[in-house]
């Protein structure tokens, strides 16, 4: 099975979860989105899939997001899309995607579904 983590190797979340697909016997290729951001439309393609909207996928405790207005109901999914890609810190992880689809995993748990 292919499988891709989105990963922050910093947070606690994002390394259960790795944890998870190693102990499955998986072997996912890790993409640590601080050092190699996703593009836009990958970010795009993924919420999509996920059946996310961007904002779902705003890592809204990360101080920036405030100072830079994110949080507001009205601001627009492309605003915030284009702030992520500006901020990848912005990015709430772990993004994981499988054959099954693509699941923003918190709780870590959440990726059982996509095993």
């Amino acid at each position: 099975m292919t499988v891709t983590i989105y990963h922050n190797p910093a947070c606690g979340t994002s390394r259960k979860t790795l944890a998870i697909l190693e102990e499955a016997g998986l072997r996912p290729t890790v993409i640590e989105y601080l050092k190699t951001p996703p593009s836009r439309a990958e970010l795009e393609r993924l919420y999509a899939q996920a059946g996310i909207r961007p904002r779902d996928g705003l890592r809204a405790k990360e101080p920036l997001a405030a100072q830079l207005g994110l949080l507001a109901e009205d601001v627009s999914d492309d605003r915030i899309l284009d702030a992520m890609v500006e901020h990848p810190i912005l990015i709430n992880r772990p993004l994981v995607e499988t054959p099954k689809g693509v699941r923003l995993c918190r709780p870590q748990d959440e990726v059982r579904a996509l095993l």
